[in-house]
């Protein structure tokens, strides 16, 4: 068995999506009751941060293998959603301290 960590969880089947004359895709519809849009909001929204970004409930449409067509929205507590969340930290305090670190390097030069 697998041990792929997945941060989206499946939503449901939604509708067919709907084409124009030349065959693109023009519109694609999902619908949720009041009840899902309420578990959205409690459990699905990304956390604000100090610049007020975020915020967000992120859901994807796809096609499936088999090829229907499906939802599925972003969970920003889930463990694949949270060990990126880290990594990212991590790269930019790492990204903060080298530039920290060539700012002092330029001060000590003679010239």
């Amino acid at each position: 068995m697998s041990d792929k960590k997945y941060d989206s969880e499946f939503i449901g089947w939604v509708d067919e999506p709907m084409f124009n004359d030349n065959g693109e895709l023009i519109r694609w519809k999902i619908k949720l009751k009041d009840h899902e849009l309420k578990d959205v909001l409690e459990n699905y929204v990304t956390p604000r941060n100090e610049k007020g970004e975020g915020g967000n409930a992120i859901i994807t449409l796809a096609m499936s293998k088999n090829g229907k067509p499906y939802g599925q929205i972003y969970n920003p507590n889930s463990e694949a959603a949270k060990e990126r969340i880290a990594m990212r930290e991590t790269s930019k305090a790492t990204e903060s301290k080298a530039t920290t670190v060539a700012a002092n390097d330029d001060e000590e030069l003679p010239f």
